[in-house]
């Protein structure tokens, strides 16, 4: 691991125009900048590299779904209320990899305990999904870990679920989003970088979801950061299946 002189983080959220990463170093506060790239393959590559890359995507994927589920969804549903919502459940592999939503419903039916087809939004990440998990390795994950925005806000806010919700009726709400900003800045992040009008594909909600992810991604440097579930399974390749906060 870099010493935090050299050590470059990213929380990464998945937006229109791929991924919006909002990198850090740890020694200058000033270093903060927000980074749309077109693939997760840039970021693995970026220059600085980045020695943890926090990111809102599942990371692992059984083939067979057992009545518990992948994990992570539950563990970190239990910490959010109101917001527990926003954690979509994750189906099988095969089901990830099929690309049309008809046919990933009947292959999630077929290999899940009990048969469950897939949520239309969780449909809609699958490509991002695929992208992480071709990628990844066990070499990989010393440096590429799962989170999700909602259970960073709830860490974040002395583990107390956000009270406002981002989203009503599947629009942005204002009040929610400034919530979580007033949060943000609590712990330590500039309110003028937050406010920022976002590029073109990329949503305010992507930015501060991104920016907590980069605290996640510190709290896992310093060791800080738990998973969830605690004693996180394995797919069937090896890889982890834990959300992190």
């Amino acid at each position: 691991m870099p010493e935090d002189n050299d050590l470059w983080l990213a929380g990464v959220d998945g937006c229109k125009a791929g991924w919006a990463a909002v990198i850090r170093n740890l020694a200058d506060p000033a270093s903060i900048r927000l980074e749309i790239v077109p693939d997760f393959e840039s970021l693995v590559n970026f220059s600085p590299s980045l020695g943890i890359i926090a990111v809102d995507m599942p990371i692992g994927l059984p083939d067979f779904i057992s009545p518990g589920g992948r994990g992570p969804e539950k563990a970190a549903r239990m910490h959010l209320g109101d917001r527990q919502s926003s954690v979509f459940a994750v189906p099988s592999r095969a089901a990830v990899y099929e690309t049309d939503y008809s046919d990933a419903c009947s292959s999630a039916f077929r290999t899940s305990e009990p048969p469950r087809k897939v949520s239309k939004q969780c449909f809609f990440l699958f490509p991002k999904i695929r992208e992480i998990d071709a990628l990844m390795t066990l070499d990989l994950e010393k440096r590429v870990y799962e989170v999700h925005p909602e259970l960073a806000f709830w860490r974040l806010n002395g583990e107390r679920e956000m009270s406002l919700p981002k989203k009503v009726k599947s629009r942005a709400n204002p009040e929610g989003l400034d919530q979580r900003r007033d949060l943000l800045v609590r712990n330590g992040l500039p309110k003028e970088f937050l406010d920022q009008p976002p590029p073109k594909g990329c949503g305010r909600d992507d930015l501060l979801d991104a920016a907590a992810n980069s605290l996640i991604a510190e709290r896992i440097h310093l060791g800080l950061a738990a998973p969830f579930p605690e004693f996180p399974r394995r797919d069937d390749r090896g890889l982890r299946m834990a959300i992190w906060a």
